[in-house]
């Protein structure tokens, strides 16, 4: 106990988390009193106060245990540390009990009792704050702002570039490591029809865009077609980090010929981000892409046929020493996937045996979030009116 408190208060990544092992450490030292005075009051009796002692001593060793065992229950995954506390649960709770039905009297009864309720109500508050109430808080996420400058036909007037300016802001109080970003732009056909759509034009429309995942509108006079992605990149590098009330910003640039058939071009811009206090991400190595036979890539992704996929992956770590101690090494695996109507990134978390984690796990206990912005449009007649 008092070696996994240790390494609590030395790595855990929250607040909460070193207090626990600060926690843990306190209640090992108390307890190796309670052991000491435990030995003293059933062998010798040299101590009058040893059966004091050795009741408030192994009645937090008892509620500790208790605690620790729920938490390895919950989360663990090695049966063996799940066996341990609870045997060690149960012997604390009979050495408790055994040293109170041993004493003739308890002396300053009041002060006892006081020591063992406080001892319950620290206990039960760090457990309630860390599992109840810290899950429950609203989140400030990051923001992504994506401006859009004015298009500029290149030198020889056989093209011309669109800049766009990306930025994002952290305006909470919680670090962020950078998985992947993208950007992307889809250009568009948009004819304007001559008279009211009809209702069936429509629903002919919205039974068209289920097939793509970028945005599609649907109008009474534009006719939209469907978006053909012009370009896509990263716009930050990944295994960064946005600390709070950091903000980071990136410029790019699109360039298409003049001579082209569309007539709209639309922006979309993103990142996913693991928060710094839930887990932390070892260095991100490429691991290899869909279209190679001897890549580590999922079988699932090698099967899609409407994107391409690249793969990064990196070990990802519990950010308590219990949960780091109990439960089996997990692995994130982040996939920026592109294909002709649109890009997507998409990160899995397994053990190492290949059992995925649920999206519910993957957000809420290792803090992967996903931030995008877009669809911002911008027109291209006047560029290609541009004599």
């Amino acid at each position: 106990m008092g070696w996994l408190g240790y390494e609590d208060v030395v790595t855990a990544l929250r607040f909460t988390g070193r207090l626990t092992g600060a926690v843990l450490v306190a209640v090992a030292f108390t307890t190796l009193l309670g052991a000491v005075a435990a030995a003293d009051h059933w062998l010798s009796g040299k101590y009058d106060s040893s059966g004091v002692i050795a009741l408030i001593g192994t009645f937090a060793a008892a509620l500790t245990n208790l605690f620790v065992w729920a938490e390895i229950l919950k989360n663990g995954d090695y049966w063996y540390f799940q066996v341990l506390f609870g045997l060690l649960t149960v012997g604390s709770v009979w050495a408790a009990f055994t040293v109170y039905r041993t004493l003739d009297q308890i002396p300053a009864p009041k002060r006892v009792a006081a020591t063992l309720v406080v001892t319950t109500v620290i206990a039960v508050a760090n457990f309630g704050y860390q599992n109840l109430y810290q899950p429950s808080q609203r989140e400030t996420l990051p923001v992504i702002r994506l401006d859009v400058g004015k298009a500029m036909q290149n030198r020889g007037g056989r093209s011309f570039s669109v800049p766009v300016d990306i930025e994002i802001e952290n305006r909470g109080d919680a670090a962020f490591y950078v998985l992947a970003t993208e950007f992307h732009a889809m250009a568009e056909q948009v004819r304007l029809s001559r008279k009211d759509r009809s209702t069936r034009d429509w629903r002919a429309d919205a039974e068209r865009w289920k097939d793509f995942r970028a945005y599609n509108p649907v109008s009474r006079r534009e006719i939209h077609q469907p978006g053909v992605l012009v370009s896509a990149q990263p716009w930050m590098p990944y295994g960064r980090w946005i600390y709070a009330k950091d903000m980071f910003s990136a410029r790019v640039v699109v360039q298409l010929p003049k001579k082209n058939r569309y007539d709209q071009l639309t922006f979309y811009a993103g990142a996913h981000l693991t928060r710094k206090d839930l887990s932390s991400v070892d260095r991100l190595k490429a691991s290899g892409s869909s279209w190679e036979n001897k890549s580590r890539v999922a079988a699932w992704v090698k099967k899609q046929k409407d994107f391409s996929s690249l793969a990064y992956e990196s070990r990802i770590r519990e950010n308590n020493s219990i949960d780091a101690r109990t439960r089996k090494a997990r692995y994130i695996t982040v996939y920026w996937q592109f294909g002709q109507h649109g890009v997507n990134l998409l990160e899995t978390i397994n053990t190492s045996g290949g059992k995925d984690e649920s999206q519910d796990v993957v957000e809420n206990r290792y803090g992967v979030r996903q931030v995008y912005t877009g669809p911002v449009t911008t027109t291209l007649w006047d560029v290609k009116n541009q004599h």
